[in-house]
């Protein structure tokens, strides 16, 4: 399979140069999208771009959302007519020693999307605990989402993920913010497409790091997170 390994970048002047180069021994191909880093992100990946490590480099002027970034990997993937896609984050959170196993799995098993989860049902020894107000608003979204698709899911949020052809082409994505992967299940059910996650390692790098734009406070972010729920509903039953 023909695999594009996109990573959204937000300011991880920190990460985003070990991290490309770790990915780059798992993967060929690279897209990533700078979504208006101002910390020296951009200057390392425009870099890490001239020295063709990165395959694809996507810039917005302007922060966007963490959902554009990937909405606009999606698309990337879909347009230049990739088998699949594999997500990542650039956060040191995601490993990228797991790549080689989403592509595995998408190529055995017969889904569209095979979704990392932090929370399996047989737990990973040496996990990292998860902040409390995180684990508490996953396991209440999660839940609604499974009511809501039939899906089983664990970890509703997970944004290690790989999708294969069928999905690429079905997902039409509008969310921008973190609220996205919710809009995402609810139009995968609606669009018929099969999913099966895979276990991958709980890590936090930094508790805490800030969601923005008020969402820190953990009863304003569950609101947000309904709102995208009710609103992916509303346009999956027109």
């Amino acid at each position: 399979m023909r695999i594009l390994t996109g990573i959204p970048v937000y300011n991880e002047v920190r990460y985003v140069r070990r991290v490309l180069n770790e990915v780059s021994r798992f993967t060929e191909e690279i897209a990533v999208v700078d979504d208006g880093s101002n910390d020296g992100s951009r200057e390392i990946l425009q870099t890490l771009n001239s020295e063709a490590l990165i395959t694809h480099l996507i810039g917005h002027p302007e922060n966007l959302g963490y959902g554009r970034a990937l909405i606009d990997l999606i698309e990337l993937a879909r347009t230049e007519e990739y088998e699949g896609l594999v997500t990542l984050d650039c956060d040191e959170q995601h490993q990228p020693s797991q790549i080689p196993e989403f592509i595995k799995s998408l190529e055995a098993c017969d889904c569209d999307i095979i979704s990392g989860t932090r929370y399996p049902a047989k737990p990973i020894d040496g996990q990292d605990p998860p902040p409390e107000d995180r684990l508490k608003i996953n396991r209440a979204i999660t839940t609604e989402i499974n009511e809501l698709t039939g899906y089983k899911l664990t970890d509703s949020f997970c944004g290690f993920k790989a999708y294969g052809r069928r999905a690429l082409e079905s997902l039409h994505l509008k969310e921008p913010g973190y609220g996205m992967p919710l809009e995402l299940w609810i139009k995968a059910a609606k669009a018929g497409l099969k999913v099966e996650e895979i276990p991958v390692h709980r890590i936090y790098k930094d508790r805490t790091r800030s969601f923005g734009g008020g969402l820190d406070i953990p009863d304003e972010r569950l609101s947000y997170y309904k709102r995208v729920i009710e609103a992916a509903q509303k346009e999956a039953r027109q």
